[in-house]
């Protein structure tokens, strides 16, 4: 079976893909998924150690069950420890999204090198999908869209501020305003502090990725429009531009770039 690690800057994904007759001898299904907090300073011995310990939650060995691993890692310092994990512990052949790796799309930005690793994995993986052209936004630490075009090309993006780092930063800035839960309020309209921030958090994002849709659909005309990530299931339903949820996108995309790059 096929694992899929996407390591992004505070949460790290892993997906494990059934096996089947597809590209990198598995298919479309996500048996099994996990999250966990990304502690950039883990060495190898211990990310497999974590990765023993999510297998045993579902009664799974790794070493028998892994046959394959497909990363993205927005941190530097674990995609290091992820090559040697793999390397070491499961002597599996691994495909770390990286200059030099086949996607299947041509980056057309100045710098191609520059495009995070999910980034790419979710653009490939919506072309997959839903064809072009086609906005992923993406809802983790950063806030970030990715445009692939008609023929499947990646055009470029938009990145801003996550929700929950813009939280934190009004939190400690505005000593009068209390950490809230993130959920929808009864209203936009909001009649205590709690529901005017919560308000704030969520249609106020939702009217942020509506308008800045609006803006990209009036340079490449209508677009399919995907949400993913870990805050997508909130956002989306209140979202105008928002036409489809793909929580695993980016898990899906490595399983298809991984199949692009089997040995």
């Amino acid at each position: 079976m096929l694992v899929a690690i996407d390591v992004g800057n505070t949460q790290t994904v892993v997906g494990l893909f059934a096996p089947g007759d597809g590209p990198g001898g598995s298919s479309h299904q996500l048996l099994h998924h996990w999250r966990v907090s990304t502690v950039a300073n883990r060495t190898a011995d211990e990310l497999a150690l974590q990765m023993h310990h999510l297998f045993e939650l579902r009664d799974l060995d790794p070493g028998e069950a892994i046959t394959g691993v497909a990363v993205a890692s927005v941190v530097p310092r674990l995609r290091t420890a992820l090559r040697e994990m793999t390397d070491r512990w499961f002597k599996v052949n691994t495909v770390i999204v990286e200059p030099g790796i086949k996607t299947g799309m041509p980056i057309l930005y100045d710098n191609p090198r520059e495009v995070g690793a999910d980034r790419i994995a979710d653009a490939v993986a919506a072309y997959d999908l839903y064809g072009g052209p086609t906005i992923v936004v993406d809802f983790g630490t950063a806030t970030t869209f990715e445009v692939v075009s008609e023929k499947g090309e990646y055009l470029g993006g938009v990145i801003l501020p996550g929700i929950e780092i813009s939280l934190e930063a009004l939190f400690a800035r505005a000593a009068l305003l209390p950490r809230v839960e993130l959920v929808e309020p009864r209203s936009v309209l909001a009649k205590n502090t709690v529901e005017s921030v919560q308000s704030g958090a969520i249609y106020g994002f939702a009217a942020q990725v509506d308008g800045l849709c609006r803006r990209l659909e009036a340079e490449l005309g209508p677009c399919t429009v995907v949400g993913t990530g870990g805050l997508a299931g909130l956002i989306g339903p209140v979202s105008e531009a928002i036409e489809h949820h793909e929580p695993w996108l980016t898990l899906y995309g490595l399983r298809i770039i991984y199949g692009r790059n089997e040995r």
